[in-house]
């Protein structure tokens, strides 16, 4: 539209300068002296009008570039005053300048972005021109790393300290190197890598650190606070059973002792409870021993082993804790003399475990109850199962449950079921679950 009023404008001026100059040649050819003053007069208006009109909208134009030219878009062109063809181009340029702030802007916003992710990161990092060595940037994480202050130019570093400047800024990393560098009069494992880049007419070069050392100390605290977390679930899955058994013998002894006649101690319950604790101890103390090296195990110490008798030891070392609770459970076997070859005590903290869980899952529903159930299938696998009819795992987190350190209890260590399976790997079987949401879940230990 700009270029159309101006086209326009400059067309119809042409068109009144040729009238007037057709009307001069013609007043000099019949010697109109009339004629010839009022054409010279008109076409000098008109090529007057014609130049000032086109160089004023030429200088509207160069004082834009000049603008643009110093990065000046602060300007700001009148679109109210002139002709309609100017304010328009006017509102263009006004147009330009509003477009190219509002990327400035976004470039500005986009860059304090980078700045704040740069700072909090725990990478060393440093920018600086390769002719100049002035530095482009550098964070807080590299500073603390090499123990030096801010600095404008990387001259300061090779003053100070040579063997830095040499190992990071003229030698070329294209791909991560370790180096060992002494800092602070500790020697450090720094992990370090560049690359160069150029921009036009300047090139600089990007120096990335990592502290390994930190890494590595940061990852072996975390190991044993794991390590530590999922011995002590594993003790205490063990130790809660036996301290409650522990109680209800006590509780009989001292029932037995006030009152000989009105309640005689029963020895043979007093030996099974007492064997049950001594069983338990001893699966407790092999747990110890497989754990520390359960990824050096070839083979199990397995026996031919009832599962009646499994059951039984189970139910007695559980029994006590579980009324507590008032949760129920019952145990099944298909056919009765059902055996397997395992590692009883490791099956054994398998179930415990597994027994533990529905517990945890059952025990706010109305009638909670935990059923355990062996079986032989028609293909000669050995199957044993714990159902339980509370809360049921969600389905977006069922696939995760056997994950290491994956816990969806407040105090859990996300150790349990994944030791569960590492056992059953070691026994090349498997564990496998199926629940519902609010209708129970069920583990399945196959041999």
């Amino acid at each position: 539209m700009v270029y159309k009023s101006f086209k326009i404008a400059v067309t119809l001026r042409m068109i009144i300068l040729f009238i007037l100059m057709f009307g001069l040649a013609y007043g000099i050819t019949v010697a109109n002296l009339y004629l010839i003053a009022i054409c010279t007069i008109g076409s000098g208006i008109t090529v007057y009008s014609l130049f000032k009109f086109t160089t004023k909208r030429f200088k509207v134009i160069d004082d834009f570039f000049e603008a643009v030219k110093y990065r000046d878009f602060s300007r700001w062109y009148s679109e109210k005053n002139g002709s309609e063809d100017l304010q328009r181009l006017h509102h263009g340029f006004n147009q330009v300048n509003k477009t190219i702030k509002e990327i400035n802007s976004e470039k500005e916003t986009q860059y304090l972005y980078l700045q704040k992710i740069l700072e909090i990161v725990q990478v060393g990092i440093i920018a600086f021109e390769i002719k100049t060595g002035d530095v482009l940037w550098i964070n807080e994480s590299l500073k603390e790393m090499l123990d030096i202050p801010s600095i404008k130019n990387i001259s300061f570093i090779k003053s100070r300290r040579k063997d830095i400047y040499n190992n990071l800024f003229i030698t070329n990393q294209t791909k991560e190197q370790t180096i060992t560098l002494e800092i602070g009069n500790q020697k450090n494992k720094i992990l370090a890598s560049n690359s160069i880049f150029e921009v036009s007419p300047n090139t600089f070069k990007l120096v990335v650190l990592q502290n390994i050392d930190d890494t590595l100390n940061k990852n072996e605290s975390e190991a044993w606070k794991k390590l530590l977390s999922v011995m002590t679930h594993e003790i205490m899955n063990s130790i809660a059973p036996i301290n409650s058994l522990a109680e209800t013998l006590k509780s009989n002894i001292q029932s037995s002792i006030a009152s000989t006649t009105a309640e005689p101690l029963n020895t043979d319950d007093l030996y099974e409870g007492i064997e049950s604790i001594r069983k338990r101890s001893d699966g407790l103390m092999k747990f110890a021993k497989t754990y520390r090296s359960l990824n050096k195990i070839t083979q199990l110490n397995s026996n031919l082993t009832r599962i009646d008798t499994l059951f039984q030891n189970i139910n007695r070392l559980m029994a006590p804790s579980l009324e507590a609770k008032n949760v129920s459970i019952d145990f099944d076997i298909d056919p009765r003399e059902l055996a397997l070859e395992i590692d009883s005590y490791l099956i054994e903290q398998v179930l415990i475990n597994l027994i533990i869980n529905a517990v945890d899952a059952c025990v706010n529903e109305q009638e909670p109850h935990i059923k355990v159930f062996a079986f032989r299938t028609t293909n000669g696998s050995t199957i044993i199962k714990v159902n339980d009819n509370g809360k049921g795992i969600p389905e977006e987190i069922i696939d995760t449950i056997f994950i290491p350190f994956f816990s969806t209890k407040k105090n859990g260590s996300g150790i349990g079921l994944s030791l569960c399976k590492q056992i059953m790997l070691l026994h090349q079987g498997k564990i496998q679950v199926q629940s519902t949401l609010e209708n129970g879940t069920t583990f399945s230990l196959v041999f």
